[in-house]
């Protein structure tokens, strides 16, 4: 039986720095050279190998995403399997959600980087990568969207978050937990989640703003934010998603301009939508205008909110891709 014929993708980050001369790492390595470095892959996969950048991810922008994702959607038009793309774990979960909503089929693309460089003691890239690879071209990937494969875990793009700056299981669902391991070299799935919506991108996207709700504050952030060219914004509140008071109004007056959207600043949960009814509650926000990003945090609520406001959706239709989260 033949191996499953996969395109590999290096964006950059940590799994592909070594030291330079100016002290620290910086990304040095390209896609061949770290499947070279892991030999059992060649008999996992038929393996295209590609370079797109040497970036830290800090530094990537959707532009470099959907770059990726044009890669991508060529290599299964011309009859690969699955795909993967190495890059660094800090804009992963983003990175991986923004395929997940630009690339609509059924084919694995599976995201994977590591916690350490490769000339450390410890490195997990290899492994990652290994990991990444196998369930890439695992046939129970199929219709699962965008993955990502850290630590011997799958995780769904729509629910993984990085939780630790330092530990090799930084990686996390918190709502609903990983959906498979890698296991004897096999990918093993214990759930499925459905796929959101899809779309296309032409041009650069629309600027959304993304603000983070604390105690006390006094919204002049959010007063600017029509003063600056932003299209959106997203509003990570507090607990269920609330905003102090005072804050309100000046929300709602900012949602008469363009498009608001509530997530919540907690690790997990979704946004409420009919629980607390003070003002600076959600109902009273959502009776103001807001959209509930439901499961999304705030920075892949932005993805989608510019997503949306690129294919030249109202009030209206945003709600309903939202709602594919809730």
């Amino acid at each position: 039986m033949p191996l499953p014929r996969l395109i590999v993708l290096s964006l950059g980050g940590t799994i592909t720095m070594t030291a330079g001369g100016q002290g620290g790492i910086t990304p040095t390595l390209g896609a061949e050279d770290l499947i070279d470095a892991v030999p059992a892959i060649a008999a996992v996969a038929d393996i295209e190998a590609h370079s797109l950048y040497r970036l830290p991810s800090s530094t990537l922008t959707l532009e470099h995403v959907n770059e990726a994702a044009r890669e991508i959607r060529a290599a299964f038009a011309e009859g690969f399997d699955g795909a993967v793309v190495i890059q660094g774990t800090d804009s992963i979960e983003e990175t991986a959600f923004a395929l997940d909503l630009l690339i609509n089929d059924e084919h694995p693309v599976v995201v994977t980087g590591a916690m350490r460089g490769p000339e450390a003691p410890g490195a997990d890239g290899p492994a990652n990568l290994l990991g990444a690879v196998i369930v890439a071209g695992s046939a129970a990937a199929r219709g699962l969207g965008t993955l990502v494969v850290l630590n011997d875990e799958i995780h769904a793009a729509r629910f993984v978050r990085k939780t630790h700056t330092a530990l090799a299981s930084t990686f996390a669902s918190p709502d609903l937990g990983p959906l498979g391991l890698v296991v004897e070299r096999r990918a093993r799935f214990l759930a499925r989640v459905p796929r959101g919506p899809a779309f296309e991108m032409e041009g650069p996207p629309p600027a959304v703003a993304l603000l983070k709700i604390a105690m006390g504050d006094d919204g002049r952030l959010i007063r600017a934010v029509p003063t600056l060219g932003f299209w959106g914004l997203v509003i990570e509140g507090m607990g269920a998603g609330h905003v102090p008071a005072d804050v309100a109004p000046m929300v709602g007056e900012v949602a008469n301009h363009l498009p608001v959207v509530l997530a919540t600043r907690t690790l997990g949960g979704p946004v409420f939508t009919r629980t607390y009814g003070y003002a600076g509650s959600e109902i009273d926000l959502i009776g103001r205008g807001l959209i509930p990003a439901g499961f999304l945090h705030g920075p892949k609520a932005r993805l989608l909110l510019a997503f949306c406001l690129e294919a030249g959706y109202g009030r209206e239709s945003i709600d309903r891709m939202f709602a594919a989260y809730r």
